[in-house]
């Protein structure tokens, strides 16, 4: 069998390194995986991912000059399905009569929406500042007549 870049094989780990692990192909030929191409995971040790005589399955990245061939096991196996969270809808200001998700049934124009959203925007600023004097004390500092 004929090693070839893209084959994904199965192999046994030989040794392991700080950067990766020595993995032995078909044909007694040996590859390497680099520590980034373990696991689609961040990986500190890979010991924690990987023992000596395991079988692996792994992927040909590249037959370098030499004979050097570089194997992933990141890349041998198909990746795990993404499962998305819910989103959870949470808002830490008031809405007041806001629609978020409006639908297009009422027909307003650009500047009825615009003097709307002012509105509703100085109506929260106005909230905001009022707030945050209330909690400096609410009255501003005093300087003497005269400037000094």
């Amino acid at each position: 069998m004929q090693l070839e870049v893209g084959a994904v094989l199965e192999g046994k780990v030989t040794g392991i390194t700080k950067f990766g692990a020595f993995v032995e192909l078909p044909e007694k030929k040996t590859g390497m995986v680099h520590i980034s191409e373990v696991a689609s995971t961040y990986v500190k040790e890979i010991r924690d991912f990987i023992t000596e005589g395991q079988t692996v399955k792994v992927k040909v990245l590249s037959i370098g000059e030499g004979g050097k061939i570089s194997l992933s096991m990141k890349k041998a196996s198909p990746p795990a399905p993404r499962t998305v969270a819910p989103r959870r809808q949470t808002f830490s200001g008031r809405p007041d009569n806001f629609e978020w998700n409006s639908s297009s049934s009422r027909s307003e124009n650009f500047e009825d929406m615009m003097s709307r959203f002012k509105a509703t925007s100085d109506e929260k600023f106005s909230d905001i500042k009022r707030s945050m004097d209330s909690k400096h004390g609410g009255f501003a500092r005093k300087t003497p007549r005269g400037g000094q």
